[in-house]
């Protein structure tokens, strides 16, 4: 596992639907886990950074072990969770204080105690104190300190935070050496890619691929993800965070509430990205939904790289550049509003072209740092009104005045490439007129992977000046006439 992490972890287990996500919610701060009162909902790890403590630590949030439902999706949750317990320094033990004491309960108990790693017993739905008697059966387990909690009422939360606290390795027996922790998954100097598309497109099998392990569960059942499950991964140097998203399904074939959130997840996962991955499946071909998502991605002006996958079931013996360069052309052809974006085929199942990922990434982040001097710009653009005047609107047309670059959020890995006309009535501009500006500033400078966003502002009442008639006026004196001393 090449996961970037090095925090101290602390892992969440136990049975399904015992409160896991709640509590990794209640510690995060922030709903990332969904919860749900059916079982079995998480079935991928999910990690966080939790910094509510003294110390940051990283938080798991693992399947419910012992699971009902699918018989090898189940087996896939419990060696995610088993796999957990072997990468962690501390382990929450959650039951279920309503439910009392299980046989799976005494089982896992059994489990932890094989694993030798330090236990914190969490009992939970403890909402008030007439409640707290049902604590007492799991004295039984045997792990001191017990703690009763209620994750979705905040009660006794801060004396778990504390033990935790308490219980996590110094610094000195931790292999790497803390970082400056933002208080958010995306951590500062991470580039994260958002992973989208419909279920079983190969999203989760794509990262596996990249990750070179079985990271995320992967499974032929539609639906398998979720959530969105942040995965820290560093490659020559460069820190990315992938976030595997739930498939994104038409809003009528949602077939429960958890699907419903799983799709808002998703489009959420979306706004958070710097670069959003879209999926498509190459035996099914560009479908309505795919062009709704790329929509989505527009819509959020984010960076973007289209993965035609599953190459490795159409590949032909022969003429193989032919066909690559006839699927990219249709492909284009159906999501016409990105034609900047890069298009790589590829199979996530053998790894194949899955490489290449990185330097689409990198050719995309190094243009996102490119600038055209404003000189340069404005004459483009006077250059383009020049060539092709724009129409005319109840008897106006726009004209212009200024353009400029926008600066843009320094925080930001990558970002949008937005450039600010001063024109006479930025209603005068049409959505073709405005399409026309982005392909002209494509001969320019391509751009590749990155929306152009052109940001209209009225000319205010003051007429339009260089900084000759700026400085002049500051200096109070008449424009052309040197100031003597």
């Amino acid at each position: 596992m090449n996961d970037a992490n090095i925090l101290p972890n602390v892992a969440i287990v136990g049975r399904p639907n015992v409160g896991k996500s709640a509590l990794f919610n209640r510690l995060v701060g922030r709903k990332m886990a969904i919860v749900h009162d059916q079982p079995g909902i998480t079935r991928d790890r999910i990690s966080a950074i939790c910094t509510r403590g003294e110390r940051p630590f990283t938080l798991w949030d693992t399947g419910g072990i012992f699971g009902v439902g699918e018989r090898e999706l189940s087996a896939q949750v419990r060696r995610a969770a088993e796999e957990a317990l072997s990468d962690s320094d501390l382990l929450l033990f959650v039951v279920d204080a309503k439910e009392g004491l299980s046989p799976i309960d005494e089982e896992l108990a059994r489990m932890l105690r094989k694993s030798q790693k330090p236990v914190v017993l969490v009992i939970n739905k403890i909402d008030n104190e007439k409640h707290e008697p049902l604590a007492v059966e799991f004295d039984s387990l045997g792990f001191e300190p017990s703690f009763a909690i209620s994750a979705e009422h905040n009660r006794g939360i801060s004396d778990l935070l504390h033990e935790i606290d308490r219980r996590l390795p110094s610094p000195a027996n931790i292999e790497h050496s803390l970082p400056a922790v933002a208080g958010t998954p995306n951590i500062e100097g991470h580039i994260a890619i958002a992973i989208v598309g419909r279920p079983n497109v190969g999203k989760s099998s794509l990262i596996n691929s990249v990750v070179r392990g079985e990271r995320a569960i992967v499974s032929e059942l539609p639906g398998t993800t979720r959530d969105a499950v942040d995965i820290l991964y560093e490659r020559s140097g460069r820190k990315f965070v992938f976030i595997d998203t739930a498939g994104i399904r038409r809003r009528g074939k949602h077939s429960s509430s958890v699907e419903v959130f799983s799709v808002m997840r998703a489009e959420r996962s979306i706004r958070r990205a710097d670069v959003c991955v879209l999926i498509v499946d190459l035996t099914m071909g560009v479908t309505a939904q795919d062009k709704r998502i790329a929509g989505l991605i527009q819509r959020e002006r984010k960076a973007a790289i289209l993965v035609l996958n599953k190459w490795d079931l159409i590949r032909p013996q022969r003429n193989r550049k032919q066909m690559i360069s006839r699927l990219v052309d249709e492909t284009r052809a159906r999501i016409f509003f990105l034609e900047y974006v890069p298009v790589l085929i590829a199979s996530a199942l053998t790894g194949e072209n899955i490489d290449r990922l990185f330097a689409l990434i990198e050719k995309i982040r190094r243009a996102a740092r490119q600038r055209i001097g404003t000189g340069v710009l404005n004459r483009l653009l006077r250059q383009a009104f020049e060539a092709n005047p724009p129409p005319m609107v109840k008897g106006r047309r726009l004209k212009l005045l200024y353009a400029t670059q926008a600066g843009g959020k320094e925080e930001r890995q990558l970002q949008s490439l937005e450039f600010v006309l001063f024109v006479n009535d930025p209603q005068l501009m049409n959505e073709t007129y405005r399409r026309y500006l982005e392909s002209r500033m494509r001969t320019a400078q391509p751009y590749p992977g990155l929306p152009i966003v052109l940001t209209l502002r009225r000319r205010t009442s003051v007429r339009h000046e260089d900084r000759g008639v700026r400085a002049a006026k500051r200096n109070k004196q008449p424009i052309g006439r040197k100031r003597h001393v």
